[in-house]
């Protein structure tokens, strides 16, 4: 980090230590992580926690306070299109009990805005907040296939990063799979997470043919019905489209 690296960036760069796998962090692991001296963490922290951005956690060191959660109730690509979604992916719940998820599109990443956990169904690693590369989940496949095709020029300016042996990680494969998702109104994402799951997802239109989101439904890779899932989760996309005022499916094109 350098010199001329503002107050705020730096503050903000402690915020941005934490992910799933480091909810608490002592001060040296804090520092660590933002790139900071110590005495400098130590500093902006003590702000962070006069604010509420961050806690002390109970057994030492610091954790994302609670006013970061009334901060982010407040954000315009989240709370509006959950309220406006949560109606339709209960019912998808009802019809299906597996874990439903809706996500939006940030960059070249999805993140993860609403999820519905059913009891017993396969285990994900999918959590309000998260983040996975648009190529390799089902919600992404969904998004990246009705978008410009300048978004997936971006997509390939880098490798196509691999988490399973079904990952797709080659270009031309990425562009078939894309294609299939348009002639299908589904995105299907077979193991590329995690080899026990099996996403289907569609599509989320809004006004003039964007596509801000995107549901889907994650069950167990070995699921006998999973070839039956796509006309619930297509019917649960398209409620949602509905709500935000997209054209009917007849009208829609692809921009």
């Amino acid at each position: 980090m350098t010199a001329e690296t503002s107050v705020l960036t730096r503050a903000l760069s402690l915020v941005a230590a934490f992910d799933a796998e480091h909810m608490v962090l002592k001060l040296a692991e804090l520092a660590d992580r933002a790139g900071l001296p110590q005495t400098t963490a130590y500093r902006y922290a003590g702000d962070l926690v006069a604010w509420g951005a961050l806690d002390r956690a109970p057994g030492g060191g610091y954790q994302i306070g609670l006013r970061m959660l009334e901060v982010a109730a407040h954000c315009p690509r989240g709370r509006p299109l959950r309220d406006v979604a949560l109606p339709y992916m209960e019912d998808l719940y009802e019809a299906t009990h597996q874990n439903v998820q809706l996500a939006v599109r940030d960059g070249v990443e999805v993140m993860y805005v609403e999820f519905l956990a059913a009891r017993n169904a396969v285990a994900v690693r999918t959590r309000v907040g998260a983040r996975w590369p648009l190529h390799a989940t089902g919600v992404g496949l969904a998004i990246l296939a009705h978008s410009p095709t300048a978004l997936l020029d971006e997509v390939l300016t880098h490798p196509l990063a691999v988490f399973t042996p079904k990952t797709i990680d080659n270009p031309e494969r990425l562009r078939r799979v894309l294609a299939e998702v348009r002639r299908t109104g589904v995105a299907i994402s077979d193991g590329q997470v995690t080899l026990d799951g099996y996403s289907v997802a569609a599509p989320v239109f809004g006004p003039g043919g964007t596509v801000p989101a995107a549901v889907s439904i994650v069950v167990p890779a070995g699921d006998t019905k999973r070839a039956t899932w796509a006309p619930a989760v297509r019917t649960a996309a398209n409620g949602i489209s509905r709500a935000l005022g997209a054209a009917t499916t007849r009208d829609r094109r692809r921009p």
